[in-house]
């Protein structure tokens, strides 16, 4: 009877246990997980988003401590191609107002870390929505810091590493920048030569059906009044 009673209590407490590694297990794959980009030491991302009439739309991102953020953006297309532009900190603090303008850029060269908030704003625009390019950088220049410790714990002469790979992030960043700038002169002179063209083209036609009916007219009149009716022009004996 007691060895019955100690094997039921084995067995409750075998089960107790494999509950709990279950529930354990659970919370664990139920945690938030964190963005993909937090170790990276640099990250570059580029969007065009389409903001409606009379709308503001805001994106956040996510900036780790002491790196350096930038934000640019630029109206590609629509309505008067300006629009209104505004940062957030992490904070909650407005660290650039809105201004109605075409484009306008942001950097923060030491971030106390935390998420970005980058608004556009078209309430101004009742009626025309706009096509905006959005370039962010995130960029940790004190991360190279880690990778030349980890070099010289191989027994590496590392002297001008630090300084060199930072000199050549700072020049890829710089670039990446340029690129950026390129691209969206690029999209803008594409969306212009678009209008053009529509607006050549549906003139075009229009000229051409008022040539059409304009021609017509005449020829109806002209036609008109060589029209001689019979026996209006009898002569009288």
């Amino acid at each position: 009877m007691h060895s019955s009673a100690t094997w039921q209590i084995g067995a409750f407490l075998s089960i107790f246990v494999i509950l709990l590694n279950v529930a354990s297990t659970q919370i664990v794959s139920q945690e938030v997980p964190k963005p993909w980009y937090e170790n990276l030491p640099a990250v570059a991302m580029d969007y065009k988003v389409h903001i409606d009439a009379g709308k503001e739309d805001c994106y956040h991102q996510y900036v780790q401590p002491g790196a350096t953020f930038y934000v640019s953006f630029s109206v590609v297309r629509g309505g008067d191609g300006m629009a209104g532009f505004a940062v957030r900190n992490p904070a909650g603090t407005i660290v650039k107002p809105y201004q109605w303008q075409a484009t306008a850029d942001y950097t923060d060269q030491v971030s106390p870390g935390g998420y970005y908030s980058v608004c556009i704003d078209n309430q101004f625009s009742r009626f025309a929505g706009k096509l905006v390019n959005i370039y962010i950088t995130v960029v940790k220049y004190d991360a190279w810091d880690k990778y030349a410790k980890e070099i010289e714990a191989l027994q590496l002469n590392m002297e001008n590493f630090t300084t060199t790979i930072g000199t050549v992030e700072r020049n890829i960043n710089d670039m990446l920048a340029y690129q950026y700038h390129s691209r969206n002169r690029e999209a803008r002179d594409y969306a212009l030569i678009q209008d053009n063209y529509s607006y050549v083209q549906t003139f075009s036609l229009c000229q051409i059906l008022v040539i059409v009916i304009t021609c017509s007219v005449q020829v109806f009149f002209v036609r008109k009044l060589f029209n001689v009716k019979d026996g209006s022009s009898r002569s009288r004996i």
